[in-house]
């Protein structure tokens, strides 16, 4: 006789982090995405706004 694809229980994962992975990445995350907004920030202010524009022109020049 042919089994069901999907068992009737599913088995649940009652581990300790079985939460915690998507919590740590949208918070890696998060924090990747506060790190390019400062970095950008840091630079806008070191070298004014002339120049940082004219950077990120020629990086996307230099992509496409």
């Amino acid at each position: 006789m042919a089994q069901p694809l999907h068992p009737a229980h599913p088995v649940s994962d009652n581990s300790p982090t079985a939460g915690r992975m998507p919590s740590v990445l949208l918070w890696a995350g998060a924090g990747f995405g506060a790190l390019i907004v400062v970095g950008a920030l840091a630079l806008w202010f070191h070298y004014g706004t002339q120049v940082f524009f004219e950077m990120i022109r020629t990086g996307f020049a230099a992509c496409f």
